[in-house]
């Protein structure tokens, strides 16, 4: 059981910092681009550090299109929290539609 739920966690983690790195920057639009960046760079390192050893762990359990569709359905859940209480805005109707639509896919991927 540890070999299935083991890989969802460190996928969860790594999107965690790489929500950060990808868009935390975007409250903090007076830094320079170039500082932006260099940050970003340093978060993503932790992010490919859980994100690697997941999906290769993940892997003697789960397919390599099984780990995509997951990504996909965690990376959402991660963006749409942080987008909410980290950067303050709101979710709308259409936002949770085109997400569940992706988490459709993820389904499918997992159906037998």
């Amino acid at each position: 059981m540890t070999d299935r739920i083991a890989p969802v966690l460190m996928l969860l983690a790594s999107n965690v910092f790489m929500t950060f790195a990808w868009y935390g920057h975007l409250k903090h639009k007076a830094a320079p681009i170039w500082a932006a960046i260099l940050v970003s760079w340093g978060i993503a390192f932790f992010e490919y550090c859980l994100a690697v050893p997941a999906n290769r762990i993940g892997s003697n359990v789960y397919s390599a299109a099984q780990l995509k569709g997951m990504q996909e359905v965690i990376t959402l859940a991660v963006f749409a929290g942080f987008s909410v209480l980290y950067l303050g805005q709101k979710i709308s109707v259409n936002h949770l539609i085109g997400f569940a639509l992706i988490a459709a896919g993820a389904f499918f991927v997992f159906r037998g």
